[in-house]
């Protein structure tokens, strides 16, 4: 796309897709590639599937935006589903997982605004996050590869290792307000959070009136085999943010929170003006009525370990190529022994989509709806692309 009229910021790959069938993408050639990227963990349930394409269509010939100056039935109803399946009791829809978390901050600092402590405005983070691409949110991720160039940081955050509680305690001041984690970091290489860790951090949180958020944008809607990741440690937080596969491809993301959380988000402290609209909340209703059903989350556990499996056994036979196996549930890592970037074309030469992350890692994001012979094709796949590479090796190393 070299030459055209957009902004230069992606490194795309020379492939334009011309529809998607479950977990297929179809070029504008007709070659079929197997997706296990997910459009990075958005396309929860696939591409094209029926249910979301009857609600969008149902929808959009209804209407499409009115603001939120007026009421918006759609919107009342996720909340209320949201709220129902979740520890919170408040949800506030944005379009994307950046806007989930700045309005998360935002909540957080001003929970202690309202209660008379307006110091109070810093946030505790973790090395290898990421939190999206606004100026609040590259500050909280803290990666010197987002912040650069883009004059000062802004203030209020602080970084301390993954996974290291202690650093965390000691990082508390009295201006801190929260502390904000991934359950699970995708771009940080598929990093579960040990349950202890979570646990230590709540009681943290409990100890110095804290407030606890969970970033879920891209562990969450069943990605790990729970409708969200923290469900798997039994420790809730006081605020959440969610994206990506709420929407299974259409833009939505959300703030959760607890009543006691949301105290300080009162009438016109905070907006949106797509953000909610009856588009959005048709399709993530949509959305929650087939990962909500009986039985889908523990198909997805299932479906998880078949491929877990399946990958294990393709390290131990191709160890120059996968060190190891991370994740949990359909979020799932490839830790590679070469450049990730090699592993990925090799992989796509395989006509199997996959998605780098930090740590040298290859992420594995395919939709929840992904069936067992998909599983099993994906696999050969890989296979087929780590016998490419040792071979290539062995080649160059003959010569």
């Amino acid at each position: 796309m070299s030459g055209s009229a957009l902004f230069e910021t992606f490194s795309r790959a020379p492939l334009a897709f011309d529809h998607g069938e479950g977990s297929w993408l179809v070029t504008d050639k007709g070659e079929r590639y197997l997706d296990f990227a997910g459009g990075i963990a958005v396309n929860s349930l696939g591409h094209g599937h029926p249910h979301l394409v009857a609600a969008l269509t149902e929808q959009a010939a209804k209407l499409w935006h009115v603001s939120n100056l007026y009421e918006i039935p759609g919107q009342s109803r996720l909340g209320e589903r949201l709220a129902d399946a979740t520890f919170a009791d408040k949800v506030f829809f944005t379009n994307s997982g950046a806007e989930a978390l700045e309005c998360a901050i935002k909540t957080a600092r001003r929970y202690h605004f309202v209660k008379g402590h307006p110091e109070r405005f810093r946030t505790i983070t973790f090395e290898g996050a990421f939190h999206g691409r606004t100026l609040a949110t590259i500050a909280a991720g803290g990666q010197y590869k987002y912040l650069e160039g883009f004059g000062p940081k802004v203030e209020g955050f602080d970084q301390v290792g993954f996974d290291d509680i202690d650093a965390a305690e000691k990082a508390i001041t009295p201006e801190t307000a929260a502390i904000l984690i991934e359950p699970v970091q995708g771009e940080g290489g598929i990093r579960p959070v040990p349950a202890q860790s979570l646990k230590r951090l709540r009681q943290l949180c409990d100890q110095h009136d804290l407030l606890l958020i969970y970033d879920e944008v891209q562990c969450g809607i069943g990605r790990t085999g729970k409708l969200f990741a923290h469900e798997w440690s039994g420790v809730t937080p006081d605020i959440m943010a969610i994206a990506k596969g709420i929407g299974g491809g259409f833009p939505m993301g959300a703030c959760l929170a607890t009543d006691e959380a949301a105290v300080g988000m009162t009438a016109g402290v905070h907006g949106t003006t797509f953000g909610g609209n009856p588009l959005a909340m048709a399709v993530g209703n949509a959305v929650l009525d087939v990962v909500l059903e009986e039985g889908f989350l523990e198909d997805v556990q299932r479906k998880a370990l078949l491929i877990k499996q399946g990958l294990a056994a393709v390290a131990d036979e191709f160890p120059e190529v996968i060190e190891d196996i991370r994740g949990t549930g359909l979020m799932l890592g490839l830790k590679c022994a070469m450049p990730n970037a090699k592993v990925n074309m090799a992989l796509r030469d395989q006509h199997l989509l996959a998605v780098p992350a930090g740590d040298n890692v290859i992420r594995l994001l395919p939709p929840l709806t992904v069936t067992d012979a998909e599983i099993h094709d994906a696999l050969d796949r890989i296979r087929a692309g780590a016998k490419g590479l040792v071979e290539a090796i062995a080649s160059a190393a003959a010569k």
